[in-house]
């Protein structure tokens, strides 16, 4: 695994958006076959889902051969708003993606551990196999986000998740921050299998945790690296520094 991770600065967070989305269009034209992408939730991809619907990104992407994942989930209803599928799907994936292109976590399921189970069993039939072969990435492109206690994903510091090598997904029964509801996650090993690894960091609200992480401590999105690059887009308002964020 690459120990390095590139940061790239932008200006704000329009311009974060569109590299964002170079990026993953970038990712996709590199892959001549079937490709995935592993989606995050919360606020921060909204400017990019946005624009991955619009011109002139929407004609560039490949949607048929393009399938759509979910890198954690709240164990709330489909129809939800703080479902994270339910945010991607409304702002793109409907209007674009053939459905059975799109995979949720399955949220109907009994328990996080069931929902855990099933996608697990979703992510190895669409990989073919029940081992992560180093040299054959389950995703493309992975995003993530970096939350104010710098979980990401829904890898909390001080979670056992954080520890897990084995499983592929995993219940987490308390969330750190709001919503304080039950979630799904990915774990480290899988979201570390993918070509890229994009984070998005925007706002100055990030500003306090970004330098904890640019400081290298101990954090769930410190140990997020993936097998081949890691990136952090980051915006002049989250940089830490000044009052401006410069």
């Amino acid at each position: 695994m690459k120990s390095e991770r590139q940061i790239i600065r932008v200006s704000d967070a329009a311009t974060l958006a569109q590299v964002a989305a170079e990026r993953l269009i970038a990712r996709l034209e590199a892959n001549s076959g079937r490709a995935a992408v592993c989606l995050t939730g919360g606020s921060s991809p909204e400017r990019l889902y946005r624009l991955l619907a619009s011109e002139p990104y929407q004609s560039r992407i490949p949607w048929r051969r393009v399938h759509w994942f979910m890198g954690d989930e709240r164990f709330v209803p489909p129809e939800d708003l703080r479902n994270n599928m339910a945010m991607a799907r409304r702002l793109f994936l409907d209007v674009c993606a053939p459905p059975e292109n799109v995979h949720p976590i399955p949220v109907q399921a009994g328990t996080t551990r069931d929902a855990a189970r099933r996608y697990e069993i979703a992510l190895q039939t669409f990989y073919g196999g029940g081992r992560l072969d180093p040299a054959r990435p389950l995703f493309d492109l992975v995003l993530m986000g970096l939350g104010p206690d710098g979980h990401t994903a829904s890898l909390f510091p001080g979670d056992t998740a954080l520890d897990e090598r084995e499983r592929w997904v995993v219940g987490v029964a308390h969330a750190n921050v709001e919503p304080q509801v039950p979630r799904v996650t990915l774990t480290l090993p899988t979201l570390a299998s993918c070509r890229e690894m994009l984070f998005e960091v925007s706002g100055s609200d990030k500003r306090p945790i970004l330098a904890q992480v640019l400081d290298g401590e101990d954090l769930p999105a410190v140990r997020a690296r993936s097998l081949g690059d890691t990136v952090w887009l980051v915006d002049a308002a989250a940089l830490p520094g000044s009052s401006d964020g410069t």
